[in-house]
């Protein structure tokens, strides 16, 4: 049965959906069968795995309200072992669709018991703000990653996260574990940097994972070519950075490397 991990953060721009593809694929290099699962509207997930919007007839906006099951939706990516349950920017009227749907905040979770045998991993990417696809996302989930940008208000945005995890485990009888926070954009010769890594380090300790993701050329120009950074540049500091992010998972969920 697969272990489902969503990367979250109620803030854009973060590295979400980079996280999202490059985790899953070093994922599935290590022998792990894996799905990605694009809840953002802005479908940055499906187009960096190389999916063409305009032919994705199927995706997960029309499995939420119910027009197709997930397997009719999900579809095969370039990399064997990495499946995609695409998305759409339709999808961002589906919480309007949803409004009237019994346990509306479980759709997700529903949608993902049907393939969970299929695989090891389902890694989601989740939109940037707390709507009613985030709740699915999060009660879909295990464990969550939260990417973190290192900068100024990235530890309030994140204590607010915390928080807010506590909120929906209490309300919705979820048992959302966070699995770590992910320094993302880093960059060692910033002193700010530097000070913010220090900063999150010391007030969460435990919970902030050792690889940190570089600001990196080939890390921003690989989704333009639909390609996963294994793909485009598997020797480059972003690509070093997810692989060792790839080995913690798989070391906190207790799974050797094939």
């Amino acid at each position: 049965m697969a272990r489902i991990i969503s990367l979250c953060n109620q803030k854009g721009g973060v590295g979400k959906s980079t996280s999202c593809i490059n985790l899953g694929v070093y994922l599935a290099a290590f022998g792990k069968r894996v799905l990605l699962v694009d809840m953002d509207p802005q479908a940055n997930t499906t187009s960096g795995m190389g999916l063409n919007l305009r032919r994705s007839t199927k995706n997960v906006y029309q499995v939420l309200i119910g027009e197709n099951s997930a397997e009719e939706a999900i579809k095969k990516t370039a990399l064997l072992s990495v499946d995609i349950l695409p998305s759409s920017p339709a999808l961002a009227g589906a919480a309007i669709e949803m409004v009237d749907i019994k346990n509306r905040e479980y759709k997700l979770k529903e949608t993902l018991e049907a393939v969970r045998r299929k695989y090891d991993f389902i890694i989601i990417d989740s939109p940037p703000s707390l709507s009613l696809l985030t709740l699915n996302v999060l009660t879909a989930s295990h464990k969550t990653i939260i990417p973190v940008q290192c900068e100024y208000y990235a530890l309030e945005g994140l204590a607010d996260l915390l928080h807010t995890i506590q909120l929906i485990n209490l309300n919705l009888k979820t048992k959302i574990v966070i699995l770590g926070a992910l320094l993302t954009m880093y960059d060692r010769k910033s002193r700010l940097h530097r000070a913010v890594e220090k900063e999150i380090r010391r007030k969460f300790p435990g919970y902030v994972f050792d690889a940190k993701i570089p600001r990196n050329v080939s890390l921003a120009e690989a989704p333009s070519f639909g390609k996963t950074i294994l793909q485009y540049d598997p020797y480059s500091h972003g690509a070093k950075a997810y692989r060792q992010l790839a080995e913690e998972v798989l070391k906190l969920e207790g799974l050797r490397k094939i």
